[in-house]
């Protein structure tokens, strides 16, 4: 009996164990060759296990258990596959057929996924949606359907708008919600890798950081208008929206020059300054916040900056993000604003020394040349390491991106 063991794959240097989150088979089944078999979530990213061969797996690791990088938690035994597919040669025969030239062939049945060819995930989406995972184009690995496939068909009109318009009876029964086990009026669920890094790291940075923060508010007229007027040519020319995000984040790179102090941090008893634009943009995923980066964001244009905005926002909620998608971010950017923040505190994305926080536009009275007017007013909060930037160096840098976007001219100038 030939058996090919599953072993956790190495993930990275700072990684050396892992929560085996989900099991995508049960124990005995018969899989494929490059068949998902596992979710393994990490500190930093939740990746897939994928069968090496073909054949029968035995599971050796429970769902839920915490797995080491090398670890075996399965092995296939190859001869099963070898007999599945000599039994299915001999039943594949084509049959003769008993009457004459004239009679037509059944057409074939349209060919739709196998259940254990997609995941958990796109089958739960699949019941609540009635979208077919075999009508939808895959873009994982050898073309499978992925859990972002799925949601991305999901929310396309003419799919919303047929599943809107059907009668109650034609809609597939949704799949059964399992509550967690409870007693009395509370329940309990075990906190993933990712939700345990994230609270670690939150309070590190507090207890480590002398963090401050300061506030000031920009008036997002002169942003808005831009939009307004150049929003159709600016999507025809680059195939995306021009949305506010590029507009802060070329401020912050402006204001990182004229304020080289907050793209700095302190390792040990040195300070080490960064002389490149990598920004790290907060996102909000179902499993967690994460901080991916863009990378050189002085060298990008408008457009290429909400491209780039757009790739590592849409792999991180498809839980695509790889290690290097962490690495090197010298400044973060969070936007509290999209879930209607009005003002708020953020925290240092360590071992970073600010963070700029973006809230919610609302339109409020101001004074403007002796005249109260009405003006699409944003609350901006800068958090900082008092260690490192001094308050006057804080409050300039909030002034500059303030400026910059009250006058986005100054952006093209420089100054």
């Amino acid at each position: 009996m030939a058996t090919v063991d599953i072993k956790i794959p190495p993930l990275g240097e700072s990684i050396s164990s892992g929560i085996l989150a989900t099991w995508h088979v049960k124990d005995g089944d018969v899989v494929k060759k490059d068949q998902p078999l596992f979710e393994l979530e990490t500190d930093k990213i939740t990746s897939e296990g994928l069968a090496e061969a073909a054949g029968k797996i035995s599971l050796k690791a429970a769902a839920g258990a915490e797995v080491k990088i090398g670890e075996v938690v399965a092995s296939i035994d190859t001869s099963a596959a070898a007999e599945q597919s000599e039994g299915g040669e001999q039943k594949s025969e084509p049959k003769a057929p008993e009457s004459g030239d004239d009679q037509k062939a059944p057409a074939p049945a349209k060919e739709t996924p196998k259940s254990d060819a997609v995941s958990p995930a796109v089958r739960r989406i699949a019941a609540e949606t009635g979208v077919e995972p075999g009508g939808v184009p895959g873009s994982g690995k050898g073309g499978r359907v992925t859990k972002g496939d799925m949601l991305a068909a999901a929310s396309a009109p003419a799919v919303s708008a047929a599943v809107s318009a059907a009668p109650a009876s034609a809609l597939p029964p949704s799949a059964p919600v399992v509550s967690p086990p409870s007693t009395g009026r509370r329940s309990r669920r075990k906190m993933s890798k990712l939700r345990q890094t994230i609270a670690n790291r939150l309070v590190s940075a507090q207890h480590e950081a002398a963090m401050l923060t300061t506030f000031n508010e920009v008036d997002m007229s002169a942003v808005m208008d831009l939009r307004k007027k150049y929003q159709d040519d600016f999507t025809k020319k680059h195939g995306v929206k021009l949305g506010f995000m590029s507009f802060f984040t070329k401020a912050v790179v402006h204001a990182l020059r004229e304020v080289p102090s907050v793209n700095a941090q302190i390792d040990g008893d040195e300070i080490v300054e960064n002389h490149y634009y990598d920004v790290s943009m907060a996102v909000s995923t179902e499993k967690g916040l994460v901080v991916p980066v863009v990378r050189n964001c002085d060298q990008l244009d408008m457009a290429g900056i909400e491209k780039a905005i757009g790739e590592v926002a849409k792999k991180a909620r498809d839980g695509k993000l790889a290690l290097s998608d962490f690495e090197g971010g010298c400044f973060t950017i969070t936007n509290g604003g999209i879930f209607g923040s009005m003002l708020s505190t953020p925290i240092i994305n360590a071992p970073q020394s600010a963070i700029l926080g973006l809230h919610a536009i609302n339109e409020r009275p101001v004074a403007l040349n002796g005249q109260v007017v009405i003006r699409p007013m944003m609350y901006l909060a800068l958090s900082y390491d008092h260690r490192i930037v001094d308050g006057k160096e804080a409050v300039t840098f909030l002034v500059k991106i303030k400026q910059a976007i009250e006058d986005p001219s100054r952006l093209i100038l420089s100054v």
